[in-house]
């Protein structure tokens, strides 16, 4: 029996079509030390099962971006003013955590929970991956995206990120509208001008990206185990 979804589930994965975007190369490079387990999708992602060299160029990052109507300025404005009087490094942490938890309750109108919006979010990540960065694990969630990716000399991480909003944000609202023209469908609201980055220090600290990454369906009451949720890394995952 499957999980039961949230009210900012999505109902379960349909199958694609072919995508017409162009993949990067996916060969493993040498070095690379096997720790997750990999799996070929249909997709042609391969989750390569490495644990990146922390003292190479190539920087890991844990990136977050959400939707424009996520999260109400009323909301922040309160947050930080709670937040004002503590230390800076503590009041970012802080502040991301309270802001996730409340993007994780399901605010606004969750369009990444339309499968063909969601889908079209995976095929962007998937695009550039051994070209201009290397895909480790993601999680496109109703209003927001968690992506762990290794920089190499090629791109910035605000322009990676741009590009992501760029091409996404005018696909999608091709695909269902503006937010707002219907109310059954609400359309696409475009996505916040920021995004949070945190870089990956350690191996350890790598293994919790992963797991919180992947875990984020679970913790939000979307699904049961990180695997049901179909627009999610984890499910390429083999199981021990």
């Amino acid at each position: 029996m499957s999980a039961s979804l949230g009210s900012a589930g999505v109902p379960p994965a349909q199958k694609r079509q072919k995508s017409t975007l162009r993949r990067g190369p996916n060969a493993p490079q040498a070095g690379e030390t096997p720790a997750l387990p990999g799996a070929l999708d249909a997709s042609g992602w391969f989750s390569r099962g490495y644990v990146p060299h922390f003292d190479a160029v190539g920087m890991v990052q844990h990136v977050t971006f959400y939707l424009a109507d996520s999260l109400p300025r009323a909301v922040v404005e309160k947050i930080d003013r709670e937040l004002s009087d503590i230390d800076e490094r503590q009041r970012d942490q802080e502040k991301r955590r309270r802001f996730e938890c409340y993007m994780d309750s399901g605010y606004g109108s969750c369009a990444l929970r339309r499968p063909e919006l969601a889908s079209l979010m995976e095929e962007a990540l998937q695009y550039g991956d051994g070209d201009r960065y290397r895909l480790i694990a993601w999680v496109v969630m109703p209003n927001h995206c968690h992506v762990l990716i290794q920089l190499n000399d090629r791109m910035t991480l605000s322009r990676i990120v741009h590009s992501w909003k760029s091409f996404t944000g005018h696909s999608m609202k091709k695909l269902v509208g503006n937010a707002g023209e219907t109310a059954m469908q609400p359309g696409f609201p475009g996505w916040q001008r920021d995004y949070w980055d945190r870089y990956i220090r350690d191996e350890n600290h790598f293994y919790r990206a992963v797991d919180y990454v992947q875990q984020n369906p679970v913790k939000a009451g979307l699904c049961s185990h990180a695997r049901e949720w179909p627009f999610s890394s984890a499910r390429f995952q083999k199981v021990a």
